[in-house]
């Protein structure tokens, strides 16, 4: 059975929470973008912090088969973002986060439950 964009969407989810990122938010846009199916938003602490989650989220995907279309503020750091076509990944620091506030520009959408492992060590990792 293939991959799809829900298994994304939880793997993208699970190495952000791996890698320290905070107030991750998936939203269905199925319906009112033309864009893209889901959009994933996250925090990091300071630019590095996110340059390095986003950098963690392409090597992940990698290792499973799948390559983004684009990236973003992977050198930078203060937004990155990652698309998978059918999932696009905004990681933001704290004050941007705020300032773009992708959330509302949105609202119409609906919050998806992902499914992150708080027990399991970080993909990649052997425990």
């Amino acid at each position: 059975m293939g991959r799809n964009s829900l298994d994304t969407l939880n793997d993208i989810a699970q190495v952000i929470y791996d890698k320290k990122g905070s107030n991750i938010l998936a939203l269905d846009v199925r319906g009112i973008s033309s864009i893209t199916d889901y959009i994933l938003i996250a925090e990091g602490n300071v630019d590095r912090h996110v340059s390095s989650i986003g950098k963690s989220i392409v090597e992940e995907l990698k290792q499973k088969g799948e390559t983004p279309v684009h990236t973003e503020g992977l050198q930078s750091g203060d937004w990155a973002v990652i698309d998978y076509c059918e999932v696009m990944v905004h990681i933001f620091m704290p004050g941007l986060r705020e300032k773009y506030s992708l959330e509302r520009l949105w609202g119409d959408s609906k919050i998806v439950d992902l499914n992150i492992s708080i027990t399991n060590p970080a993909m990649g990792e052997k425990g």
